[in-house]
């Protein structure tokens, strides 16, 4: 037993070696055939790789032959095209050559029409010289010759220039002004059927307040007569509250009317210092006359053209989008109807303010009313608007109102009578032109811009009355009493607007002809104020006439109320 017992058999140590050797030449035949793979994927890799770059360099062979070739396509068509280009160049040359020769020579002819022979004759080489007269012209005066014949053709030519482009140009301004023509036509039919989409469930019964409205007459506010062939559209029939507050509004803007008068009484300077509510006197602080009346009618429009834009925005938001068309349709028919009535408006309002200076103001007042007289007859003779019976008779009775008013001539009113009457009649007509023309007007300006306008136009026909007026007319004023008279403006011009805004409100709820009526009391209203507030006392029989005036007047407005409702109905 020993050492040799312990040892392996020799079987087991071959088998060992025999597995190592196996696995060693397995290692050795996977590295000569990674060997091998990896070259020949290298191959490969080397083989693609040139097949890549001869591929993009083919490519961009194709690329810079594809450019060559459009390069050359449009070389060719452009040299097609420069070449019949200036095929139609020679041409057209010599179009114009020949033509320009055929005019030279009957122009050079001209020249020479005393002459039997002409100066040249065409020749198809050219212009050419008769025999006879090439001795007789010098180079330098067959030049001169040439030179005028040129310069008379192209002014000629340049005058036919101008003679088409001006006819173009109106043609333009032709069509330009005709689209705006169907534009105001398109508006104005989108309007009306606004308004009857607007008025067709009131006649089914529903109650909804009138939108329309109706502009500001000045420091009076009587309601002009309608023409009938104008064609008013029929009024909503209102609410009963809707109606009595429309009526309180239209008494509360004749109050400020009254007031209105009152206050420019004041202002105007008369031959006793009169008495507030019999409290304090007043000796006023101008005198009447045509300058001063300009003055405060001028710092009465100041007040007025500085507020109105504002109110004008808030009673109707489209009053500048209107403006603006006005102003570029260059309409001036329509122009002329609106410049116009602010013209009548601005005398109208002159003559007013010298009758309240002159003659006691509830009486200037009532003689101003005599305006539906001359508005009933100018519109029979313009229109044909033949009056009713109605009209008549209420026509009279104005009249033997108006008769009965006036103050006595001999100490029965402080001041010029005669001027004060006349002033006042003479308001009473020029307010009846003004009526007259914004019934023209009626349906082509919306009446807030319209009394815009109106005011504006004010203004400066006072500015330009006073820098033109002469000096025996001019406005005398006393530099103590600027304060004062702004202060007075300023009130004046307050109560217009206040006026003005309640006019409008008592219009959209209680209808234009209800407000006329209520618009018809501003004289007995003048009257009452100037009695409390001055002590402007008149006499029976003025008191009488006034109520005459103010019975005639309301007939008339009466009539239009009912002819609004038949139509309505």
């Amino acid at each position: 037993m020993g050492i040799q017992d312990n040892q392996p058999p020799p079987s087991r140590s071959g088998e060992t070696r025999s597995s190592e050797a196996i696995l060693s030449s397995l290692i050795e035949q996977l590295e000569t055939v990674h060997q091998q793979v990896k070259h020949e994927l290298s191959a490969d890799i080397e083989r693609l790789q040139k097949d890549k770059n001869r591929l993009i360099e083919n490519i961009e062979q194709l690329h810079n032959q594809h450019d060559k070739l459009q390069n050359q396509h449009q070389q060719a068509l452009s040299e097609r095209q420069f070449a019949q280009q200036q095929v139609w160049l020679k041409q057209l040359a010599q179009v114009l050559a020949s033509n320009l020769q055929r005019e030279l020579v009957a122009r050079i002819n001209r020249l020479r029409t005393s002459s039997d022979q002409p100066l040249l004759t065409t020749d198809p080489s050219g212009l050419q010289l008769p025999s006879s007269l090439q001795s007789d012209l010098s180079a330098t005066e067959l030049e001169a010759v040439l030179d005028t014949s040129l310069n008379d053709t192209f002014r000629e030519l340049q005058q036919e220039l101008s003679s088409y482009q001006s006819d173009l140009s109106q043609r333009l301004s032709h069509m330009q002004s005709l689209e705006q023509q169907v534009e105001m036509l398109l508006e104005t039919v989108v309007s009306r059927l606004k308004d009857q989409i607007d008025r067709s469930p009131i006649t089914k019964g529903e109650n909804q307040p009138e939108t329309s409205t109706k502009p500001s007459v000045g420091p009076v506010r009587p309601q002009p007569t309608v023409i009938e062939g104008s064609k008013p559209a029929p009024q909503a029939t209102q609410s009963s509250s809707s109606v009595q507050l429309g009526l309180f509004l239209a008494l509360m803007s004749a109050v400020a009317l009254s007031l209105f008068n009152v206050c420019l009484k004041i202002i105007l300077q008369g031959p006793e210092p009169r008495q507030i509510f019999g409290l304090f006197e007043i000796e006023g602080i101008i005198s009447p006359g045509l300058g001063n009346s300009l003055l405060i009618l001028l710092l009465r429009m100041i007040v007025v053209m500085a507020l109105m834009p504002i109110v004008a925005t808030f009673l109707y938001p489209a009053v500048w989008s209107d403006m603006k068309r006005f102003i570029q349709s260059r309409d001036t028919s329509l122009m002329l109807i609106v410049i116009g009535s602010g013209f009548f408006l601005f005398l109208s309002q002159v003559c007013i303010y010298i009758a309240i200076g002159e003659i006691p103001t509830g009486i200037a007042i009532t003689i101003f009313f005599i305006y539906p007289i001359v508005t009933v007859l100018a519109s029979w003779g313009l229109f044909g608007d033949r009056p009713t019976l109605i009209r008549v008779i209420a026509m009279v009775i104005i009249l033997g109102g108006g008769v009965l008013c006036l103050p006595s001539f001999f100490g029965g009113a402080a001041g010029n009578t005669q001027v004060g009457i006349i002033a006042a009649m003479s308001a009473g007509v020029a307010f009846a032109g003004y009526v007259l023309l914004t019934q023209m007007a009626a349906g082509k300006l919306h009446p807030i811009p319209f009394s815009l306008v109106n005011f504006a136009s004010i203004f400066v026909f006072c500015c330009v009355s006073l820098i033109f007026l002469p000096d025996n007319l001019s406005m005398d004023v006393d530099v103590n009493v600027w304060q004062g008279l702004m202060f007075g403006g300023v009130v004046l011009g307050v109560l217009t607007l206040c006026s003005y805004l309640l006019n409008n409100f008592a219009i959209r709820s209680a209808g234009a002809a209800l407000a006329s009526i209520i618009g018809t009391s501003g004289p007995a209203l003048t009257a009452l104020f100037a009695f409390f507030i001055i002590g402007e006392a008149l006499t029976p029989k003025q008191i009488l006439g006034m109520a005459l005036v103010i019975l005639g007047v309301g007939a008339m407005s009466f009539e239009r109320l009912v002819k609004a409702k038949k139509k309505a109905a």
